[in-house]
């Protein structure tokens, strides 16, 4: 099966080897025909700290690396 593949911002590195990455993804309501936005935080392995806050960062679906983190950063796609 293959891996999801999101595209976000950095909205937090305080932890160590983790950030926060926002992902915003557009649909339209089944019912009210309107595009929404809607946002999802998601906790991302970054093994060498080297993204900062503000960074447009590629993300993939991953084994688990503890409770809350089932996603890393693919390296060396720093966007922007």
């Amino acid at each position: 099966m293959p891996r999801r593949i999101l595209t976000g911002f950095v909205v937090s590195d305080a932890n160590n080897k983790t950030i926060t990455v926002s992902v915003v993804r557009t649909y339209k309501h089944p019912k009210y025909a309107k595009i929404v936005k809607s946002s999802k935080k998601y906790a991302v392995h970054d093994p060498l700290n080297s993204f900062k806050k503000g960074d447009e960062v590629r993300i993939e679906e991953c084994r688990p690396y503890s409770k809350t983190k089932k996603w890393h950063v693919v390296l060396n796609e720093k966007i922007a």
